[in-house]
């Protein structure tokens, strides 16, 4: 077996074919030199400074998978009739099943991106280079509301720095969590005195002796800046997948177990795009948990032939730290036709609401309300399967 990718989703899957009994050679391909490590913690405790690199490992202490572990070897195809991967050295492994799981790359802008001071934040290396550069403090413009945007936003503030996010849509956070709570949301940042414009574009990055300087709005005005970090989303990396007969659609196109079109290949993590029984159309998941949990269907559906149908994954679940205030999301905030506040107060930030479709749940959020979240978590995915029994 081959697994190509060696973050979270590849040794997730790793670890899955070992626990279901696959005993035969295992090889795990990764294009950074790293072992798996969790990134999670890159926008915040690491970024920080209050975790160190040797407390990201995912491996624990001892472990042994019996793999062969190729790092710093980027997939540049796959061959179908072969059963081979071929590498960007020249190398080639071949192999009677595949994994994928190579992930997704950090979007950039159009220009800019060759001064210093300029960052995206995917990887350990990314988030080593833009800690040694807000470690200077001065000023920090975040391109970008989502998720990762603010949890940097969230970190340079308590560092010290004068932050500014800058938000391309009216509102941050509205693909995931809707318009009006994505409104309340994003009011963290103006709670804690970090400055907001949102519905507006960046035109250009200027830089001065090869230094980024200043950000250009699409309206004209400059923001003095001393470090940048672009944080628009993310792309599938499956381009090496070209060619292969692999069927790529915003990502690797699974079914609900992962499985590709091509006998004895799946995929899993940020670049599969599994087919979701909830709302009859593929979905990438781009959250740790789905990464963490999914493999384990993927490596049923891979061992057995696809003869084993594993249970449907949970509702995407993902969570979220800034300002000090825990975030939690389940479900699908687009399916609802109305969101209710179910507990608390949303002026103290601290509440619980519920989304719904014709009466019925389908996502919750949280926010400073773990328990209460948990509970309703564990309800959709209970619906969840009681739903796809009764198909």
């Amino acid at each position: 077996m081959a697994v190509v990718g060696a973050s979270l989703a590849g040794w997730s899957a790793a670890r899955a074919l070992r626990a279901q009994g696959f005993d035969g050679r295992l090889v795990v391909i990764g294009d950074e030199t790293h072992r798996p490590y969790d990134r999670p913690p890159l926008s915040k405790e690491f970024l920080s400074g209050r975790t160190a690199e040797s407390e990201l490992l995912l491996e624990a202490d001892g472990e042994e998978l019996g793999a062969e572990w190729l790092l710093g070897a980027r997939a540049v195809g796959l061959d179908r009739t072969e059963r081979a991967v071929r590498l960007a050295d020249g190398r080639t492994v071949r192999a009677d099943g595949f994994v994928v799981a190579t992930g997704a790359a950090a979007r950039t802008l159009g220009g800019g991106h060759g001064l210093d001071g300029v960052h995206v934040l995917r990887t350990l290396d990314d988030a080593r280079a833009l800690r040694a550069d807000l470690a200077r403090g001065g000023r920090l413009v975040v391109i970008g509301g989502g998720f990762i945007g603010a949890e940097v936003a969230s970190t340079a503030h308590a560092l010290g720095l004068e932050v500014t996010v800058v938000e391309a849509a009216p509102t941050p956070l509205a693909g995931p969590l809707g318009t009006a709570m994505g409104e309340l949301v994003s009011a963290l940042h103006a709670d804690h005195g970090v400055r907001l414009l949102c519905g507006v574009g960046v035109e250009a990055l200027t830089g001065r002796q090869g230094k980024v300087t200043a950000v250009l709005l699409a309206d004209g005005r400059s923001l003095p800046a001393d470090t940048v970090v672009v944080g628009v989303g993310a792309r599938p990396c499956v381009e090496w997948l070209e060619g292969s007969g692999v069927a790529l659609e915003n990502g690797v196109r699974c079914d609900a177990a992962g499985a590709t079109n091509i006998p004895g290949v799946v995929a899993v993590g940020d670049c599969a795009a599994w087919y979701d029984p909830a709302v009859g159309a593929h979905r990438r998941v781009e959250h740790w948990t789905g990464a963490r949990e999914r493999p384990t269907a993927a490596v049923t559906a891979l061992l057995s032939g696809g003869a084993v149908t594993p249970e449907p994954p949970r509702p995407p679940y993902f969570w979220s730290d800034q300002y000090g205030v825990r975030i939690q999301f389940a479900g699908y905030a687009a399916g609802a036709d109305r969101v209710t506040l179910e507990e608390g107060a949303a002026d103290d930030r601290s509440f619980l609401a519920v989304y719904r479709q014709a009466d019925r749940p389908v996502a919750v959020l949280g926010v400073n309300r773990t328990r209460p979240f948990m509970r309703w978590r564990r309800q959709l995915a209970a619906d969840a399967v009681q739903r796809a029994g009764s198909r």
